[in-house]
């Protein structure tokens, strides 16, 4: 099992091309925890941002009535990925994973694929 701090350097190590990673709480917008970012990339400023995202997506969703839950959300930058990994494993709703990755140097298969793992040894 993981601790928060331990999941964000398994995603900073294990994933190839990793710029940053926050563990956000999506009910009030607050990094739980983060690692990695620059200048450029203030994590605490894109969880909030990031936040804003999951809630109008969820929204949408219940006005369409769609079914099924969401697993991520992708947001391709001219050189960076963002992914946003939803929690559900265990006791870990109301958090997302977050995800932003070097274009040129990931592999968004291989990166959504290790943030699943992550997520279900997670425990918070």
């Amino acid at each position: 099992m993981f601790n928060t701090e331990t999941a964000l350097k398994e995603a900073m190590t294990a994933i190839d091309g990793t710029l940053g990673v926050a563990l956000v709480d999506y009910s009030s917008g607050m990094a739980l925890g983060t690692l990695g970012g620059s200048k450029e990339l203030d994590l605490s400023v894109a969880a909030a941002g990031n936040t804003d995202v999951v809630r109008a997506k969820v929204r949408t969703m219940e006005m369409l009535g769609l079914k099924g839950e969401i697993e991520d959300i992708l947001i391709t930058l001219s050189e960076q990925y963002h992914l946003i990994r939803l929690l559900k494993s265990r006791n870990n709703s109301g958090l997302f994973l977050y995800l932003a990755l070097d274009k040129g140097k990931a592999n968004l298969a291989m990166a959504r694929h290790q943030l699943r793992r992550i997520e279900t040894e997670l425990d918070v």
